[in-house]
């Protein structure tokens, strides 16, 4: 797939093995796996991060292999799951850090241009969880908001 603001193919990527059932070798049960979601995500760590940990730390090469359900789908159960969706709360902060940037450097173009991509990209993920029931209908991106709701 092509890329979103740029006029470029995609990358290359290497692809899963194809396998349908958790490994022998995976040391932690499911219910051990949960666990150690919920306290990851208790102590502030997004799903992305979670998922590399267990993969890096524990072992564990692929959550939904072993406990049958997402990250995100565990931290919903648990009560633990974000209000914001984490792609668009990953895209609020680097545009406050842009801003923060183009403060204090008011002659950066290039930048001032990342930062209008980067913001039509928060107003694009907004129209699509909206329309999907995640964000409610009546939430609006703004830096000023995003700084308040992040911080």
């Amino acid at each position: 797939m092509a890329r979103m603001h740029a006029r470029r193919k995609g990358r290359s990527c290497s692809t899963r093995p194809m396998i349908s059932e958790s490994p022998a070798w995976v040391p932690l049960k499911a219910t051990e796996v949960e666990d150690l979601i919920v306290k990851m995500a208790k102590d502030g760590l997004i799903s992305a991060r979670i998922g590399l940990m267990l993969r890096d730390q524990y072992g564990i090469p692929d959550v939904r292999l072993l406990t049958g359900k997402c990250i995100t789908e565990i931290m919903k159960e648990k009560g633990v799951a974000p209000e914001l969706p984490e792609d668009i709360s990953s895209l609020m902060r680097r545009a406050i850090a842009l801003n923060v940037h183009m403060k204090s450097n008011k002659g950066d173009h290039s930048n001032r241009r990342g930062l209008q991509l980067i913001e039509s990209k928060i107003r694009r993920l907004e129209h699509y969880y909206k329309d999907n029931g995640v964000l409610p209908l009546d939430w609006k991106y703004s830096l000023k908001t995003a700084e308040l709701m992040l911080k």
